[in-house]
């Protein structure tokens, strides 16, 4: 199933990622929040883990891939400097805790899910929101 996320973070004016197509595997038309945590963060770890570990000698950007960058707000070369491959069980973990923790919240179109358990509709039109949030730092007088 193809479907549209988008991530935000509260205080920036563009989101970090504006609707970007993501093919999931396993994910039915009212998954749980849990399920679709799990689904993309699959994803996510299957398409780090077959980027290429190449190093050029003289590592170039062409305009396309300088206009691509521009457009996401960053370029670079894409290179992975750690070797090492991520556990998709401990990246699944770390989400789920993230969410339990707080540290983001979703959105399925404009509701927000509140807890793993809870199962919304999901359609080629649903954008699923992610935003990181941020804690304020202070003290208390």
């Amino acid at each position: 199933m193809q479907i549209t996320i988008r991530v935000k973070q509260p205080g920036r004016k563009h989101a970090i990622i504006d609707r970007q197509l993501l093919e999931v595997e396993d994910l039915s038309d009212q998954p749980s929040l849990r399920e679709l945590l799990v689904a993309v963060v699959k994803q996510q770890v299957t398409a780090y883990n077959n980027k290429p570990l190449e190093k050029n000698l003289l590592p170039f950007l062409s305009a396309e891939q300088i206009e691509k960058g521009v457009a996401n707000g960053k370029a670079g070369f894409g290179s992975i400097y750690n070797e090492n491959r991520a556990d998709p069980q401990k990246a699944e973990d770390t989400a789920l805790q993230a969410f339990e923790d707080g540290l983001f919240a979703v959105f399925a179109g404009d509701e927000e899910i509140k807890k793993l358990t809870d199962k919304f509709s999901l359609n080629s039109d649903t954008v699923v929101t992610f935003v990181r949030l941020t804690f304020l730092a202070g003290s208390i007088w």
